[in-house]
């Protein structure tokens, strides 16, 4: 950097490009700046001179959503973390969004970001995480691994928190389909209290519809996937017949769906779908929850399709 250049509030910025397509990610947290294909900006982003809000784009590390209270038991000890929402009393969306990450790998379509996480209060587990972007003729893939260099066995799950848009006009026209069977039902902490089946509810999107007034804050589950063992959401735009799609692996059980209404720079504009391991609150819960033991390893793959 340079004298008088200042330093972007999201960090360095490494810009990925293949064919018509063209990817930010960001030094600080590892996330996702921008994504376009062609004229179509596919990603809610922000711009370089501002700061991430509402998780635009983040890696969720080492767990996605809400801890209720921020604390929970593991291997007979219990764990107290920051309250890092502390309206709602929760420690929301783990410990690395705000780090830095350091490049390790890096070509004109691929780069990997890599962070030493280490112990600390109500964290005391050690882990090396690693995300690869890359861009292809099949969109972006983003593969993100975790490996136990600690002494302990550790919890941990893997999200991440893409705004997903299409035009200009909000997220009320788009057609959206989740391939899910069901929903939790969250209380007003955002904290699941019941699991549904969708079927002849208003969050049944299995056929895809208009998203309308529904409010959307909700993890979809029992994902219903191709023979590969992906899952896919998809929204379309029926006026351009522009559409999007997001994919997970068999790694993750779970979609977070939010129309944002809460948060005023992105409500009811953008779409986030969060792809998620474990559900809100796996801390305490333990459903799905990964259990790293020391020195394994653990790689989960997720990615979003312009075409």
């Amino acid at each position: 950097m340079s004298a008088g250049t200042a330093l972007a509030p999201s960090g360095e910025q490494f810009e990925l490009v293949a064919g018509d397509q063209r990817l930010v990610v960001v030094e600080v947290g590892a996330g996702l700046r921008t994504y376009a294909a062609g004229d179509r900006e596919l990603l809610d982003g922000y711009a370089r001179d501002a700061m991430c809000a509402s998780g635009r784009g983040q890696l969720l590390l080492p767990w996605p959503n809400r801890i209720e209270d921020g604390t929970y038991e593991f291997d007979g000890r219990t764990h107290r973390l920051p309250l890092t929402e502390p309206s709602a009393h929760n420690a929301i969306h783990g410990l690395v969004r705000w780090a830095a990450w350091t490049a390790t790998e890096r070509e004109a379509h691929r780069i990997v970001m890599r962070h030493r996480l280490n112990p600390q209060p109500g964290y005391p587990f050690a882990l090396d995480l690693a995300v690869a972007y890359e861009l292809s003729d099949r969109g972006l893939g983003v593969r993100t691994t975790a490996t136990n260099v600690g002494a302990a066995a550790a919890p941990y799950g893997c999200g991440a928190h893409p705004y997903l848009r299409l035009g200009s006009d909000g997220v009320d026209p788009l057609v959206l389909h989740v391939p899910a069977r069901a929903v939790a039902i969250s209380n007003a902490r955002g904290l699941p209290e019941r699991t549904e089946a969708v079927d002849g509810t208003e969050l049944d999107f299995r056929e895809p519809r208009a998203i309308g007034a529904t409010v959307l804050d909700n993890a979809f589950t029992e994902l219903e996937r191709d023979a590969d063992g992906v899952a896919r959401a998809r929204v379309e735009d029926p006026r351009s017949g522009d559409s999007v799609a997001l994919w997970v692996d068999e790694t993750y059980s779970y979609l977070m769906v939010f129309t944002g209404d809460p948060l005023p720079d992105v409500a009811r504009r953008s779409l986030a779908i969060e792809p998620m391991t474990c559900p809100p609150n796996a801390f305490r819960s333990g459903e799905s929850l990964f259990r790293l033991d020391p020195g394994k390893s653990v790689t989960t793959a997720w990615g979003i399709d312009p075409f």
